[in-house]
């Protein structure tokens, strides 16, 4: 059996179904297949949203009232850092904000996510194969394209003008090619389980406990996206509809060994206690049977992300890391710019030179995304001090850079990533700077034994972040903690740098 199509989406998850719905939209004739392997979808690690993903959500693909209904609204991030593991709960620092987010943002269950975009695809006329699994495919160039595919136990021939691979870590296109790369660099595996019981953080018990450390906010920690710091290894903590949460541990395999056990939700649970605010509101948490993962090598990327017939939108492009929630950004601006290319060809025009191009900025976006904010971050990110102009600096100038960029002009700016442009490219090298200069602290208070040492006593409770002169004001700020902390370098004991495999620990 033979079918021909304008575009097939290699995987209906929310890039593949992202990038379908935004092209019949845009062109409603346009001939469009979805192949989807899994009968159902399950649930994935990346749940928070960022205020780019969600305006593409609500400003581009127009989801905001499912999302109001079906999703928790999410309220910020917040990091906690102890100098021990013994340190009083209320003693820890909190950074984060004091009162609701001002911009959108959702705590959201992947498999409703993408099941909801998915129906919105069919029902905009996209045809759907589901379950179908792909036996083979050859990328014969625009108009060109074969897949043999296998539904419900019959072998289709398929023909296709483009091939979207939308297939996430499979990468099936990248593999075929042999475009994926591991960025060794950043040698990060993670965690992940599913928990119930995890304690209320705004309920009366904690109020009545730690009335100051209750009073110190009026937002809600409990619909924010919780994170537990320590040196080389972050934990999330994400509320999810319907009362559980996503727990997961991502660690630098230079830096930190986490604890063993039989299975993933022990392993996670023994780590708990390693962290006072873990302890406290994770102590009778539960691991939720079968919904529990291991990843590891989570840095990855493809040399190339579009060719002549053939693009790749999210994860089957690259991923970085997940600590500012970066994951659906990136399927945002791949799926939409996948869909744009393909539109303009299908209309007609020479976008072979597009192409090119298009592959140049991905790869400059990616570099400069991980220099800038992920290279050896690992080191310093379990140090209050350090993390305090850290937070500030990448916040802020996130909200001045992307945020602003897409809430100026959310039918187009999709398509032009981060860092795009001179100016783009001057703010990277500024953030690459601070960043690597912060690194370098790290190395000094660990060689010096004063990593730490002002993990308690205080916090850093900013008013909101705004993609105005807001940010501007937090950015000074950042620079001012910047500098405070390299003013203090200076009277630290002079004394050598450990190498990055001497500075394995599990202090909080």
């Amino acid at each position: 059996m033979e079918f021909s199509y304008d575009a097939v989406i290699i995987g209906g998850a929310f890039s593949g179904a992202a990038a379908a719905l935004l092209l019949k939209r845009r062109r409603p004739a346009t001939r469009i297949l979805i192949i989807e392997k899994a009968a159902e979808f399950d649930r994935k690690v990346g749940e928070s949203t960022t205020e780019v993903s969600s305006c593409f959500l609500t400003k581009v693909l127009g989801i905001s009232t499912w999302l109001g209904h079906q999703q928790l609204a999410k309220q910020g991030l917040r990091m906690w850092f102890a100098r021990t593991p013994d340190e009083k709960f209320e003693d820890c620092v909190e950074m984060g904000a004091r009162y609701n987010s001002r911009l959108s943002g959702f705590q959201v269950d992947r498999a409703t996510l993408d099941e909801h975009l998915l129906s919105l695809a069919v029902a905009e006329g996209c045809e759907l194969w589901r379950p179908a699994k792909i036996t083979a495919f050859e990328l014969g160039g625009a108009g060109q394209n074969t897949l043999t595919v296998q539904q419900a136990g019959e072998t289709r021939t398929v023909r296709a003008k483009w091939i979207v691979d939308a297939s996430g870590r499979a990468a099936v296109i990248a593999r075929k090619l042999d475009l994926l790369r591991p960025m060794t660099d950043l040698p990060t595996n993670a965690l992940w389980a599913r928990f119930s019981g995890i304690r209320d953080w705004d309920g009366p018990a904690l109020r009545a406990k730690f009335p100051a450390w209750a009073a110190a906010t009026t937002t809600s920690r409990s619909w924010a996206t919780n994170h537990l710091m320590g040196l080389g290894w972050w934990t999330w903590i994400i509320p999810l509809k319907g009362g559980d949460y996503s727990i997961g541990l991502v660690y630098d395999t230079r830096l930190f060994t986490p604890p063993t056990g039989a299975t993933i939700g022990e392993r996670l649970r023994a780590h708990f206690q390693s962290h006072p605010v873990g302890r406290e509101l994770l102590g009778d948490a539960q691991p939720i049977v079968g919904d529990q993962r291991a990843y590891s090598s989570l840095p990855y990327v493809s040399e190339r992300v579009m060719g002549d017939g053939w693009a790749m939108a999210g994860d089957a492009a690259g991923f970085i890391d997940p600590l500012y929630s970066p994951g659906l950004d990136f399927c945002a601006f791949t799926a939409h710019g996948a869909q744009s290319m393909i539109a303009r060809a299908l209309d007609g025009e020479d976008t072979a030179a597009c192409i090119e191009k298009y592959n140049a900025r991905f790869t400059f976006c990616y570099r400069a995304w991980f220099d800038a904010i992920y290279r050896d971050k690992y080191f310093y990110m379990g140090d209050a001090e350090l993390m305090a102009a850290a937070f500030l600096l990448d916040i802020a100038l996130y909200h001045l850079g992307p945020v602003r960029q897409v809430y100026a002009d959310p039918a187009t700016q999709f398509d032009f990533f981060p860092f795009d442009g001179k100016p783009g490219r001057v703010v990277a090298s500024f953030m690459r700077f601070y960043n690597r200069r912060l690194a370098t602290l790290a190395r000094r208070k660990i060689a010096t034994g004063t990593y730490g040492s002002r993990n308690a006593h205080w916090r850093l409770l900013v008013g909101g972040f705004l993609p105005d002169a807001t940010s501007g004001k937090l950015l000074l700020r950042g620079i001012a903690r910047w500098a405070l902390a390299e003013w203090r370098n200076l009277f630290l004991p002079i004394n050598g740098q450990p190498a990055a495999g001497d500075a394995k620990s599990s202090p909080a």
